[in-house]
């Protein structure tokens, strides 16, 4: 169809440049492309699960816990220093699904971990 990128506003594929920003014949937004980008480059950082000290976590990566974290449930908490393999990134308050040894299946929340 076009050359050009659809619209953010409205995702209609008929989108136009005019020689300064693009255009949208249909719903009638106007945008910058470099900043539109930009933008979403942005968001995209915005919504990636970081660790404690900001670096971004991906699935199968391994953390380390930074601080003794009680378990309901548990008579002993998982203690700073305990290495956890293989996690998973899931949607959420606590957004790390991982097994502990000692402990099983339970969710983290990425401001207690840092990456190993």
């Amino acid at each position: 169809m076009s050359e050009f990128p659809p619209c953010p506003e409205c995702q209609s594929a008929f989108s136009y440049h005019d020689g300064t920003l693009l255009n949208c014949p249909e719903c009638g937004h106007a945008w910058n492309q470099e900043e539109a980008a930009s933008d979403a480059a942005m968001e995209a950082d915005q919504d990636a699960v970081k660790d404690v000290n900001g670096k971004i976590l991906e699935n199968g990566d391994s953390v380390v816990v930074v601080k003794d974290l009680p378990v309901k449930g548990a008579p002993k908490p998982v203690k700073a220093g305990t290495k956890v393999k293989n996690i998973r990134i899931v949607d959420g308050e606590h957004n790390i699904a991982c097994k502990i040894d000692g402990f099983g299946a339970m969710g983290l929340k990425s401001e207690f971990v840092k990456k190993a």
